[in-house]
């Protein structure tokens, strides 16, 4: 079985899914419009979604990262979760910690802690939570 985190945009996925795979050294494997889907598929997902991204996939090393836009009237800001990122090495995590963070928001400021080299919580530009660690050692 493999787990893989699936996120809704608002709008904004290619842009957010770019901006990761150039941050987190993921290559794009699949990015499909709703313009490719049939007609009828067109129109059951309305005018709304009209040039947005319908299911985007992204390998990352060993992980997949999926995600789409949302239709506006179905949206709801992400909340209760976050992507959490596992660094063996620090200077790693702080480096994507501060590119996941800027123009964010952190409602845990990075550094060590008593459980880790290293760790942060903050809220990308596009919206999505993202938690940064560097363990005190290396877990399973």
């Amino acid at each position: 079985m493999q787990l893989n985190p699936y996120l809704f945009f608002n709008g904004n996925c290619e842009a957010a899914f770019k901006f990761y795979e150039t941050t987190l050294g993921g290559k794009i494997e699949a990015m499909m419009r709703t313009e490719e889907a049939p007609s009828d598929a067109q129109c059951a997902m309305g005018d709304s979604m009209k040039g947005k991204v319908m299911h985007a996939f992204m390998r990352i090393g060993d992980f997949s990262l999926m995600a789409s836009d949302s239709p506006r009237e179905h949206f709801e800001k992400p909340q209760g979760y976050a992507v959490s990122l596992n660094y063996d090495d620090p200077a790693e995590a702080e480096r994507i910690f501060k590119a996941l963070s800027e123009g964010g928001t952190v409602p845990m400021p990075a550094g060590p802690t008593f459980f880790a080299r290293f760790f942060g919580m903050c809220v990308d530009r596009f919206g999505t939570p993202w938690m940064v660690n560097c363990a005190l050692q290396t877990c399973p």
